[in-house]
């Protein structure tokens, strides 16, 4: 057999999708899923960008500039500025997903052998592109029992060394649904000010905030502006997950005419995809509103019920639609194998991401699960009665 890459030796699977072909087979079985693990939102995408995609005049689907198209562009110019971020057009890549973006990040930054210092747990697939880009991570820890608050700032700089070169943070945070505070931002400005160090920030889920906290973007940090890129998608903003539209924004202009190499190599972002994100741009305020307000009592939802399970514990997250949750189990990820393969309760199971996997020390988030709360209430208080059943035969066998 030919041996592969060490590096695709090294890339793990995804914990949102590795126990999938189980789900395949449950459903194949006549067993609904109720699917819990993945971040796809299931309200509608809005009117604008779905009456864009029906109504495309062009006779030739053509490439678009590798650095996308310019009246796109300028549009998310006038969106940022309502979040008081200001930026000319030439400080936005789009790029194919927020995915993309990070990994051209990664690239653009880092050599082999650079480290990258990471809360965690934090969005699995950030392991995947440092593996990629040949860097590591080094993780700061938060707990569940603090409500995966940062720590001190004597933490971050025992782990700062020769080597290290960037701070990635996701705020709101992916999984655990962490807002950082002003003082916690403020903490990492004068990190990457004293260490000279690049800020890559993932904001992806900046409309879902539920808390009186300010949402705090690494933009509005003063004095670290050409440090900071940020990473952007309308995956979840607009429930655009496929047509894969996302942003590298920064102002550091070595990075973009870096960046800009990577991007002409795979030629150009998604075609159609600019033109439903450019249209989603003019939904009226009613739009996000709405969503947000569905989101506000899922989470409410999701959260009381599972602390009503016994032996269950989750904190309330204050951003995006992700919470991280403790569950009377020895190993979640078993679990979660096991609702798909021996369990059903009224024809009806759950899928669930094993925390684990969105934690870079070895043994960390064995008992945690990332549950999505991206079905509407019915659905999910139906999933919960399922959990509760599944946690209670699974303990008795």
């Amino acid at each position: 057999m030919l041996p592969i890459s060490d590096r695709a030796e090294k890339m793990p699977l995804s914990p949102i999708r590795k126990l999938a072909p189980l789900a395949v087979e449950a459903e194949k079985r006549g067993t609904h899923v109720f699917y819990l693990n993945i971040g796809q939102p299931d309200l509608p995408s809005p009117h604008a960008g779905l009456e864009a995609l029906k109504h495309i005049t062009r006779t030739t689907l053509e490439y678009s500039p590798s650095q996308g198209f310019l009246s796109y562009r300028e549009g998310l110019v006038k969106y940022y500025n309502k979040y008081n971020i200001s930026l000319s057009p030439d400080d936005i890549i789009i790029t194919a997903g927020g995915s993309e973006a990070v990994l051209f990040a990664f690239l653009t930054c880092l050599n082999p052998g650079d480290e990258i210092i990471m809360p965690e747990p934090g969005y699995a697939n950030y392991k995947s592109f440092a593996i990629a880009a040949g860097a590591e991570l080094k993780t700061i820890a938060t707990t569940i029992e603090e409500g995966f608050s940062l720590p001190k700032v004597e933490e971050f700089e025992k782990l700062i060394g020769p080597r290290t070169k960037a701070i990635m943070i996701c705020n709101p945070n992916n999984p655990t649904g962490y807002l950082y505070t002003r003082r916690e931002m403020n903490q990492i400005r004068d990190l990457v000010k004293k260490y000279n160090l690049y800020l890559f920030s993932d904001e992806v889920y900046r409309e879902f905030i539920y808390t009186g906290s300010p949402y705090i973007s690494a933009f509005h940090l003063e004095g670290i502006e050409q440090h900071v890129i940020l990473i952007d998608s309308v995956s979840k903003r607009y429930s655009e997950c496929g047509i894969r539209i996302g942003a590298l924004v920064t102002k550091n202009k070595a990075v973009r005419d870096a960046v800009m190499k990577f991007c002409q190599a795979r030629l150009s972002p998604p075609l159609l995809g600019q033109i439903v994100a450019e249209a989603s741009l003019d939904e009226p305020p009613s739009y996000q509103l709405d969503c947000y307000e569905e989101y506000v009592g899922r989470r409410k939802c999701l959260i009381d019920g599972l602390n009503r399970i016994p032996g269950v514990y989750s904190p309330i997250p204050m951003g995006a639609f992700y919470t991280v949750a403790r569950l009377p189990v020895d190993d979640a990820e078993k679990f979660c194998a096991w609702c798909l393969t021996d369990f059903e309760y009224e024809g009806q199971t759950v899928m669930m991401a094993p925390a684990a996997g969105f934690y870079v020390t070895p043994g960390r988030g064995r008992d945690e699960v990332r549950i999505a709360y991206v079905l509407n209430n019915e659905d999910l208080t139906r999933a919960l009665n399922v959990l509760a059943k599944a946690l209670e035969a699974y303990n008795k066998r």
